[in-house]
């Protein structure tokens, strides 16, 4: 028996629609590999940048471009694409324009360049000697030396670390409760997620507004804002949302699930990590979070999906949102077994294990 191989699938939002072509679908769509496969990827609103073993390619509306040799990781946003260069015998971390970056040409002087001092394995961006890089000015912000940071994510507004003991802190814009304080006000420099304490993480995923921590032993919390159902908890606009797609006969096949409690209060925002309960009680093997919409892998390979679903970027072949963890049958009918997921702004990239 053949062993089995990678690879990714991509549901939701396109590179076409950014450009205002037709849309190609919700998707499934399956990213054409590289000649050594990909490996990771990196998606932006309108494009997305590839790690296809032979070095990093920009992906959009009709076009591949190659970026040079030495390029090994990078942050994508509309503006500008930070990149992690590796060449001779020291690293560098360096912002250019996107539409360099879609050219495939980095020439001339970046917008911004770090030297990165040499040293032992470093984690991977946004992490940097000193302080974490973001993909749009001012590129570098400094952190202070304590405590240890193993990884750290970016939302719009916020900023979410993983220390090493398996601690969480967040700083930066709290208004939506994103940062998992208890209350809304902002936080200057990074703060311990109290809430959190006792229990190590392995793992922190930010959304837009939301954010999100998978526990060691495969427990999945989520705090932040609900607006779309992204936290899993009862949601007023995904409610309206179904009530105008019965009226107008476009409902999903099958009706969801009655609510446990009907009429029970509406979540906009969730200031404190809360447990989430996937169905049958799944331990979560990895978690990524959109502008407005979540997704978690399980232990067992399956994908589960949640949030705002306008572009079909849940994967369930439709346009609806969702404030309910459902599994992508998909994958499960074609034989898939899930193995990371990334989110997008707008979309959801999954690799997935296939004979």
């Amino acid at each position: 028996m053949a062993a089995p191989r990678r690879s990714w699938l991509v549901f939701g939002f396109s590179a076409e629609e950014a450009a205002g072509e037709p849309s190609p679908g919700p998707g499934p769509r399956r990213l054409e590999p590289g000649p050594e496969g990909i490996r990771r990827v990196w998606p932006a609103w309108s494009y997305a940048v590839l790690d296809t073993g032979a070095g990093l390619e920009v992906r959009g509306a009709g076009l591949r471009r190659r970026l040079p040799a030495g390029c090994a990781e990078a942050l994508p946003s509309e503006t500008h694409v930070l990149l992690l260069l590796q060449r001779g015998p020291g690293e560098a971390a360096e912002a250019w324009p996107r539409a360099a970056a879609l050219r495939g040409e980095l020439r001339g002087a970046p917008a911004c360049r770090r030297a990165l001092p040499p040293g032992p394995r470093r984690p991977p961006l946004p992490l940097l000697p000193g302080g974490f890089a973001v993909p749009r000015p001012p590129f570098f912000c400094e952190l202070p030396p304590a405590p240890p940071l193993r990884a750290l994510a970016l939302g719009h507004e916020h900023v979410l670390a993983l220390g090493a003991a398996g601690e969480v802190y967040g700083w930066g814009g709290g208004r939506h409760g994103q940062l998992g304080h208890g209350g809304l006000e902002s936080e200057q420099q990074p703060r311990l997620v109290e809430a959190l304490a006792g229990v190590p993480m392995r793992a922190v995923a930010a959304g837009g507004w939301h954010s999100a921590s998978i526990s060691e032993g495969g427990d999945l919390y989520m705090w932040g804002w609900n607006e779309s159902g992204q936290l899993a908890l009862p949601s007023k606009v995904v409610e309206e949302e179904q009530d105008q797609d019965e009226d107008a006969g476009t409902g999903a096949a099958e009706p969801p699930p009655p609510r446990e409690q009907p009429g029970a209060a509406f979540i906009s925002i969730q200031a404190f990590p809360a447990l989430l309960d996937l169905p049958q009680d799944v331990e979560v093997g990895a978690v990524s979070c959109g502008s407005r919409h979540t997704a978690a892998v399980t232990r067992d390979g399956e994908l589960y999906t949640w949030g705002w679903g306008k572009y079909g970027q849940l994967g369930h072949g439709d346009n609806t949102s969702s404030d309910r963890p459902r599994r992508v049958e998909h994958l499960v009918a074609e034989g898939l077994q899930a193995q990371e997921v990334v989110c997008g702004p707008w979309n959801t990239y999954v690799c997935v294990l296939e004979q």
